[in-house]
């Protein structure tokens, strides 16, 4: 089989097993005539969507793609085989099917290291009492009106989007649109729809804070997840045609979800908190800036704990309950936003996505802390936005570079 048609059928095999578990697919920017197709082909037995995926997997070998095209395409091949074989009803733990998925293995996060972080915190929040209420507190004084979380979506979006064409460049037609949704089971949602477009839908129920907005923008938008979508589109995706149809719980979202995590430090960087407070100030609304990016470096060594419910509800048979007390215990957030989490966690298509957010960051901040070649931190983030990579290559130069 030639790469041609070896890749084409790679995109077919990704439409059909949309239609086992729709958004499946996140995005879907080639023929649109072969999508079509597909949507009208009869319904896909998911053992036969296996077995294709194998095959194409057997064949990679001898179709001729450039290393780095072949490791992505296998990466990509056997998420879809333990995909298909969970939708089919066969065993398979589940940190395993984490592994074929997204190429890591997760693990449970240390109560001591949970521990230190809230000492910071009680040093770091002003007055007494518990330390939840006091965090609590704090994240009541920026909340925003809903009736202007709008007017400040456009601001922030604005802002940031200066500063990513400035540093790592935009197609000059690229644009993002802004919706307000409810009852979803996440804070924010990019969708890639072609042409540089995107359209990012931002969760109401969820209660939104000027000092957490900037974030939630960069992630979804720059220069986090539409970023990338236009910058492939505009370079790789031109003669790498798997790249136009991006497949949840694969490897690329961990890279994906990990660079967009990462986008405010990448697009800001050191001294975000006070950029914030001024593009906030110029609506009118107060934000204590320097407070917001301690309290962040802080919480951030918190995000595993969002991974230990994961495996606490799917590894080790604990309750909702359980799942819910821990995120309570560890992140000092309200029952009905631990609740919220464990929804997500317990959704069919994103039950083990959460994995995405926590491996992702944590392999991806330490390997742009890394300065090979006295490359800057902008380069090696723009290598994320432009190339192709999967876990295991980032794992690979990362144990190079420590034996340099």
């Amino acid at each position: 089989m030639d790469s041609a048609q070896l890749v084409s059928d790679y995109v077919r095999l990704g439409l059909r097993f949309d239609r086992l578990e729709p958004g499946l697919v996140d995005s879907y920017a080639g023929d649109p005539g072969l999508r079509l197709r597909v949507r009208h082909e009869p319904r896909p037995d998911p053992l036969r969507l296996v077995a294709r995926a194998r095959e194409l997997r057997d064949e990679l070998g001898g179709c001729g793609l450039a290393e780095p095209r072949r490791r992505f395409l296998d990466a990509q091949l056997t998420a879809l085989e333990a995909i298909g074989l969970r939708i089919a009803g066969r065993e398979m733990s589940f940190t395993a099917e984490v592994r074929a998925c997204f190429q890591v293995s997760p693990e449970l996060g240390d109560p001591d290291e949970y521990r230190e972080a809230h000492r910071e915190l009680d040093a770091l929040l002003p007055g007494t009492g518990a330390l939840a209420d006091r965090l609590a507190a704090i994240r009541r004084r920026d909340r925003l009106p809903p009736e202007r979380l709008e007017v400040c979506l456009e601001a922030v979006s604005g802002a940031l989007r200066s500063r990513v064409r400035a540093r790592f460049g935009l197609p000059v037609q690229e644009r993002v649109r802004y919706r307000i949704v409810s009852d979803r089971p996440w804070s924010g949602f990019n969708e890639y729809l072609g042409g540089f477009r995107s359209r990012v839908s931002v969760n109401a129920d969820v209660d939104h804070r000027a000092s957490t907005l900037p974030q939630l923008i960069a992630h979804e938008s720059y220069p986090g997840h539409h970023t990338e979508h236009c910058r492939k589109a505009a370079g790789i995706a031109r003669t790498q045609p798997e790249q136009a149809i991006f497949l949840v719980n694969t490897p690329q979202c961990v890279l994906a979800e990990g660079l967009a995590d990462l986008g405010l430090h990448a697009a800001v960087g050191e001294g975000w908190g006070s950029w914030a407070a001024e593009v906030f100030a110029d609506l009118g609304i107060a934000v204590d800036g320097e407070l917001a990016e301690r309290l962040e470096a802080v919480l951030v060594r918190l995000l595993p704990v969002r991974q230990d419910a994961m495996l606490m509800l799917h590894s080790r048979a604990r309750s909702e309950q359980d799942a819910v007390d821990h995120l309570r215990r560890w992140l000092l957030m309200p029952e009905g936003r631990a609740r919220h989490l464990v929804d997500f966690m317990r959704d069919p298509l994103w039950r083990a996505y959460t994995t995405t957010y926590v491996e992702g960051f944590r392999l991806l901040r330490r390997w742009l802390s890394d300065d090979p070649d006295r490359t800057s931190s902008a380069d090696r983030y723009r290598r994320l936005l432009d190339e192709a990579l999967v876990p295991e290559v980032l794992r690979a130069e990362i144990a190079a570079r420590s034996r340099s």
